[in-house]
């Protein structure tokens, strides 16, 4: 039988983290990384002079001001305690000593994503008709199972042709971003196994979402093991953090690879590894997964139908982001040799995403006529195996 694997990356179903709609990358990773570096200081037990100056000017950089200290993209949210005054007429001064003075975070403001993005975002999922979907930027498991309950039988989809199975464990990431898996019926998940809890050297997690292992039996008894992933983002402020961004990435993609080893170890022939990877094929911080193992990227493979699509184009064909070019390739499907073998064909299905006015790249669903109406930046990545 012919068993279809999908990836796609969703951005969010309902409600997306309003720093991550900002106009420029750069923009929306400064919020993130000063909303990243303000709860880490918050968590520290003794707040000295130094550490109560970094977090007034990262108070300050997100726009968190009296008496609410709730800014355009992250507000502070107080249970107990209090951490900072503002003196009539003064500046604020935090005012706890430590992390036992008071209870409280810096969370980010969240906006409600359009309401036709969300409709091609289930036309997209109905249209690539995978029997196994990864899901990259989910908010949680219910909120996957409300959208997949509400708006396919919107479009048409019947119980019988939905997904049976659905499951997403939380990730690393506040922002509810993280990735899943959906299975129809006759694909049941059995075997699940996080690895949220790696560490780096350094003492952070190695994940910046979640790698998880998932076993699948398709209905002619074939277990295949899912490794849903979305790595660390390229952009990232001044030449710092690029490295740290880049030093990261490439220790998820070594990870992948030790946990890929493992799997094949444990006797697993069936294992593909999938989701947004943030880079593209030939980069360094992506060879140990790309380049050191025996993973195949199925975009490789004679039967992977967007080489036409890259001929008719002049250049562009395999890209997964954005204007769909061969540069623009971050999201993937690498399969194990012997599911790799057994390829019938594949692609990237774009009809969701914009496709940019003069001239229009793809054919697109007639409801997407402005960019805020696009299923996802990403275009979904698909392949059909003989199983």
């Amino acid at each position: 039988m012919t068993v279809r694997i999908a990836a796609f990356n969703v951005e969010n179903l309902f409600d997306r983290a309003k720093a991550l709609n900002a106009d420029t990358p750069g923009a929306h990773q400064a919020v993130l990384d000063a909303h990243a570096e303000l709860n880490r200081l918050f968590e520290q037990a003794t707040y000295d002079a130094r550490t109560k100056r970094r977090m007034l000017a990262l108070m300050a950089a997100l726009e968190l001001r009296p008496p609410r200290y709730a800014g355009p993209f992250a507000l502070i949210r107080r249970i107990r305690g209090k951490l900072v005054h503002t003196p009539r007429g003064g500046e604020p001064e935090i005012v706890a000593g430590g992390r036992s003075d008071w209870v409280g975070w810096c969370e980010l403001v969240t906006e409600a994503v359009d309401e036709i993005a969300m409709l091609n975002t289930a036309r997209v999922i109905r249209d690539v008709g995978a029997d196994i979907l990864a899901v990259v930027e989910a908010e949680s498991r219910p909120v996957l199972r409300r959208f997949h309950d509400l708006l396919l039988p919107k479009l048409g989809v019947a119980p019988a042709q939905g997904y049976r199975h659905i499951m997403l464990i939380d990730g690393n990431d506040e922002r509810g971003i993280d990735v899943g898996l959906a299975t129809r019926e006759g694909f049941p998940i059995g075997l699940m196994r996080s690895n949220v809890d790696l560490r780096a050297p350094s003492g952070e997690p190695v994940f910046s979402r979640d790698c998880p292992e998932y076993v699948v039996t398709t209905p002619s008894g074939e277990r295949i093991v899912v490794l849903p992933n979305h790595f660390k983002s390229k952009f990232a402020p001044g030449k710092d953090g690029q490295r740290r961004a880049n030093d990261k990435r490439r220790l998820q993609a070594q990870t992948v690879a030790d946990i890929y080893r493992r799997l094949r170890q444990e006797g697993h022939e069936n294992v593909v590894v999938c989701g947004d990877l943030n880079d593209t094929p030939e980069s360094d911080p992506l060879a140990p997964l790309l380049r050191d193992t025996d993973l195949k990227d199925v975009s490789e493979h004679k039967a992977f139908t967007e080489f036409e699509y890259r001929a008719r184009t002049g250049g562009r064909g395999i890209g997964t982001y954005g204007n769909g070019r061969d540069d623009e390739k971050i999201d993937y499907i690498l399969l194990s040799p012997a599911l790799f073998a057994r390829v019938t064909k594949g692609g990237i299905f774009r009809k969701g995403a914009w496709p940019g006015k003069k001239p229009r790249r793809w054919e697109v669903y007639p409801e997407l006529t402005a960019p805020v109406h696009a299923a996802s930046d990403h275009h979904a990545i698909w392949v059909d195996l003989d199983l």
